[in-house]
């Protein structure tokens, strides 16, 4: 698989789908910095910062809630590697 450009991420969804997201390392280098715990919350702000950033976030409510889901286990990943 090829190497994503930088600031390019690669999320991975349950069903083996993936997208790829620009911007979200410093979206949540930011979170970080605020001292913002992973959480429901958490992931309604990086989709909403996302989204500012042009990248597609789906409306359908389930699709949300897949996006949420695989922003957060990133996210929660973020945070263990930098906190150790």
């Amino acid at each position: 698989m090829p190497q994503p450009a930088v600031g390019r991420r690669i999320l991975k969804f349950p069903d083996d789908t993936q997208v790829g997201v620009v911007g979200l390392d410093a979206i949540m280098a930011d979170l970080l910095a605020q001292g913002l715990e992973p959480g429901e919350q958490v992931a309604e702000q990086i989709m909403e910062r996302l989204e500012k950033e042009k990248n597609y976030i789906p409306t359908a409510e389930r699709a949300r809630r897949e996006y949420a889901y695989a922003l957060l286990k990133e996210y929660r990943r973020y945070v263990k590697d930098r906190k150790g």
